[in-house]
């Protein structure tokens, strides 16, 4: 399969604003199910990271002040995912993260998010939730530190999707597998997933 971007934020809250911000960014390429390169950096947004999320991620006030700046570190990710597709365990939340630090460095995202959480759930419907940490666990696949950090779950981000790219080659008997294929499949009914298959194969 083609390169593959993952990425992964963590963030002071749910949605950007002036006040909730990213605190730290990984990026993994994936490429033929392993990763290739990473890119990892705590980011200083100038914000206050509330008690119960630096409980949450670990990630500290302390930490940040001595962080590079949020543009400082969206100049470089820019760089270093140029237009490679990107993917994100639940993507929805990734992706307003992304668009936001990257609106305030005058830049627009050129790629579309696929997202593992939609694809889990429609090709891993015995899976007990979705949520990156069960998946890993049903999977089998190896647990890469501590969650809630960025690195951490943007390799078992890329871990899943590795996994869910064997799935569908194996068990659907698609071979010719891209990222338009994902954000297309991410979108069809759980029940019509079979069906939509068969024209890849």
């Amino acid at each position: 399969m083609e390169r593959i971007a993952v990425i992964d934020f963590e963030t002071t809250g749910l949605s950007p604003n002036s006040s909730c911000r990213a605190t730290e960014i990984a990026v993994v390429m994936l490429e033929n199910g392993r990763i290739v390169e990473r890119y990892q950096s705590l980011m200083n947004a100038g914000v206050r990271v509330p008690a119960f999320i630096e409980q949450l991620t670990g990630i500290s006030n302390a930490m940040l002040r001595t962080a590079p700046s949020a543009e400082r570190v969206m100049e470089e990710v820019n760089e270093f995912v140029g237009c490679t597709p990107l993917l994100a365990h639940n993507a929805s939340f990734d992706q307003k993260f992304w668009d936001f630090e990257l609106g305030r460095i005058k830049r627009t995202r050129l790629q579309n998010f696929a997202c593992s959480l939609l694809l889990a759930r429609r090709l891993m419907p015995a899976a007990p939730n979705h949520k990156l940490g069960t998946l890993t666990t049903f999977a089998r696949l190896p647990h890469t530190g501590q969650a809630h950090r960025a690195m951490a779950d943007a390799e078992m981000a890329a871990n899943l999707m590795a996994h869910l790219a064997d799935e569908l080659r194996s068990k659907h008997g698609v071979r010719e597998l891209n990222h338009d294929l994902l954000c297309k499949l991410q979108k069809v009914p759980a029940a019509k997933v079979g069906e939509h298959l068969q024209r890849y194969r």
